[in-house]
This record gives structure tokens, C-alpha cells and sequence, in this order.
């Protein structure tokens, strides 16, 4: 059995449709899985874990926690994996968090979704 060759994607959103709505956005760059989606901090940091993504597209608000949850549980020990957070909170509070605590990117979900499949595409070039 080969290794894959694509660049892998794991998406945390506890919102069901847009988690869908991001699966099919990023499935249409060339060479991008998508190996994993969570709604949960917990369930997030355990499947980053195991797929060992080259990006994570992460919400801010999550069941149970929030984005920094998972950036402060997995980005010291995964320093290579680029996380882009995409959310309905777009306030410079949040975004300093966001920031401090490793996110690559900050994005606002209401104003910028269309930016997602770009954002993905550079992380995923300047990780390889």
C-alpha cells in the first residue's frame, strides 16, 4: 500500500452544516484530504493527533470549550501543523488569544469564508 500523497486537512466546527460546507470547499483543491472532523475539543485534539494533519481549519467556539483548547493542548508538540481559525468572533481579544496561542491565521467566518480554500492552499504550500 502506497502512503498518501495528499496534503491532509482535519476541520473542528461544532456547527454540522458548515463542517460539510467546508469538506466540500476543500476537497476541491487538488491534493487536499480532509482526514478527520470534530465538534468537540477533546474529540479534536485526539484526532489531530492520530491523523497528524498538515492543517487543521478550527472554529472558535466549540461543544464544550473553544479553539484555544485544542491550539494550547496540540501546538507545542505539533509545531509543524498550520491552524486557521475561522469564526463568529472576529473581536482583536479573541484573535490576540487565537494568535498567542499558535494560530497561523485568523479569520472572520461571516466575512472572509471565501478566503478558506486560499488561506488552506498557502498553509498547506509554505508547511511542505
Amino acid at each position: 500500500m502506497e502512503p498518501c500523497s495528499c496534503s491532509r486537512v482535519f476541520i473542528v466546527e461544532d456547527s454540522a452544516s458548515i463542517r460539510s460546507r467546508l469538506v466540500d470547499l476543500l476537497g476541491e483543491i487538488d491534493g487536499v484530504c480532509v482526514v478527520g472532523e470534530a465538534e468537540t475539543p477533546g474529540d479534536a485534539i485526539t484526532g489531530i493527533q492520530q491523523t497528524q494533519p498538515h492543517c487543521v481549519v478550527l472554529d472558535y467556539q466549540l461543544i464544550g470549550g473553544t479553539g484555544v483548547d485544542v491550539l494550547r493542548a496540540v501546538r507545542p508538540a505539533s509545531p509543524e501543523i498550520a491552524f486557521v481559525v475561522l469564526t463568529n468572533h472576529p473581536n482583536a481579544q479573541y484573535r490576540r488569544i487565537c494568535m498567542e496561542a499558535g494560530a497561523d491565521w485568523f479569520l472572520d467566518k461571516s466575512t472572509e469564508f471565501g478566503k478558506i480554500k486560499e488561506v488552506v492552499a498557502k498553509c498547506i504550500l509554505t508547511r511542505n
